[in-house]
């Protein structure tokens, strides 16, 4: 298993700006194939360590906190790390983000999708792995309006990690809530990057 970001993996700023330039390349190359939309207004970011790694470093050189942002921003991300587990489990996490420009039809849309992050799954062969959504804070508000942005993470067992890492395998992902019932299928790049993180462990 993949030990979490640590403050040794923390560059000091003055190293990560010297490569920052050179390293933002790999990243933009890295998310290329990570990004799903699925319907008009909803996308989603599938995140790695390359990811995690390089968002953290970019909130601390936007806001110089020193040492104590580095504890902080490390605690944020901690979950958002994929991971796998002794029985060859593995989960894949994505940053799931409602992107509507216009504030007054986001506010609607947002009163409208209650529970989005319920109705969401990942679907191949005979697979429907639901997505889990992080609990850490309250999503939804007293009005019953969702969050623009939400963490979701979906579990595979190792029978259904061979099953999607098989090339050219459908994969669907998917939302099925009742004022937003939209899918993509995955691309075969994206299906590819998402079989390399599942296969890391083994």
């Amino acid at each position: 298993m993949r030990p979490p970001i640590t403050k040794e993996d923390i560059l000091p700023l003055d190293k990560f700006l010297e490569i920052r330039q050179k390293k933002q390349k790999e990243i933009i190359e890295i998310k290329k194939h990570r990004r799903v939309s699925v319907g008009p207004d909803i996308t989603f970011y599938f995140e790695s360590y390359d990811t995690i790694w390089w968002q953290i470093h970019e909130m601390l050189r936007t806001e110089q906190g020193g040492q104590e942002q580095i504890e902080d921003e490390l605690r944020a991300y901690a979950s958002l790390i994929p991971h796998g587990y002794p029985d060859q489990s593995h989960q894949l996490v994505a940053t799931m983000m409602i992107e509507i420009d216009d504030p007054e039809r986001r506010k609607k849309v947002l009163s409208q999708l209650t529970g989005i992050e319920e109705t969401i799954f990942l679907k191949f062969e005979n697979c429907k792995i639901n997505a889990k959504a992080e609990a850490d804070i309250e999503r939804t508000d007293k009005t019953g309006k969702t969050s623009s942005v939400h963490f979701l993470h979906f579990l595979l067992d190792k029978n259904q990690i061979h099953k999607f890492i098989q090339p050219e395998q459908d994969i669907i992902l998917e939302i099925k809530h009742p004022h937003y019932a939209h899918k993509s299928l995955l691309s075969e790049e994206t299906r590819q990057a998402l079989s390399r993180d599942l296969l890391f462990f083994r």
